[in-house]
């Protein structure tokens, strides 16, 4: 347990139900707020902090010790309280399942001094925290076949070992990967990637990223729109036993 927010609700008298109740969220995203290392996403970090009389500093300062880039937190923060993640992937491996090999490769072209890469790859690996604990978030992963099949100045055993990386994710009970083969064509996620959260007050928003910013949806008709085409785009995509054999394929063709 957080022996500060335990504290703290009891000096102020708050329970779950009561910061539930002026926060607006369910009673049990509540409770978590007193486990050791979750933190109320940023949205209603202030608000909780002031109901209990402290500083969020005070409060949950391992969590806020963040090592991803600050235009990134808010979604980091989001994925942390998720129960579910839809992720559609053009050109990478999802972040949540990359190597650290991989994750580098991702920023290799990218103008960033080499204490830069090193920094963003850690921030990156440590999301991957959320898969391990006792109760992770349920990720669904559509990957565009051509993720396998691509590589960063032909360095086939970084592809061999992300690839069957992968694949071990992907028999994990809380993850399903499937694949859109080359032979689907055209095809909705063309448009681009883009991930969905549910998040246990029964919301949903959406993370899209493009050439020139990150930007996290809320507004339900946008997120609705967006589900939508995950539905179509996942409707091209392979069953999971069949991914997870072009998967294994893939990798052993860059050992």
């Amino acid at each position: 347990m957080n022996r500060a927010v335990v504290a703290a609700m009891a000096e102020s008298g708050h329970t779950a139900e009561s910061l539930a109740e002026r926060v607006g969220v369910d009673p049990k995203t509540a409770a978590r707020w007193a486990s050791q290392g979750r933190i109320p996403q940023t949205r209603h970090r202030a608000q909780v902090a002031e109901l209990l009389g402290k500083d969020a500093e005070e409060l949950w300062p391992d969590a806020l010790k963040r090592r991803e880039p600050a235009w990134f937190r808010p979604w980091a923060d989001l994925e942390r309280e998720a129960l579910s993640l839809r992720t559609f992937q053009l050109a990478w491996v999802p972040g949540l399942l990359q190597t650290e090999a991989y994750a580098r490769a991702t920023l290799a072209g990218e103008a960033l001094s080499e204490a830069e890469i090193t920094g963003l790859t850690s921030a990156r690996i440590a999301r991957h925290a959320i898969l391990r604990r006792d109760r992770p978030p349920l990720l669904i992963a559509v990957i565009d076949e051509s993720v396998l099949r691509r590589t960063a100045g032909d360095d086939r055993r970084m592809m061999a070992e992300q690839l069957g990386y992968l694949a071990e994710c992907a028999e994990l009970s809380a993850v399903q990967v499937y694949i859109v083969p080359q032979a689907a064509g055209m095809y909705p996620g063309l448009g681009g990637p883009f991930t969905l959260a549910e998040l246990p007050d029964g919301g949903r928003v959406a993370h899209v990223d493009s050439q020139a910013e990150a930007q996290i949806i809320e507004e339900a008709e946008a997120v609705a729109t967006l589900e939508r085409r995950w539905e179509r785009l996942r409707g091209e995509a392979l069953s999971r036993a069949h991914s997870l054999d072009v998967i294994r394929e893939a990798a052993r063709s860059w050992a």
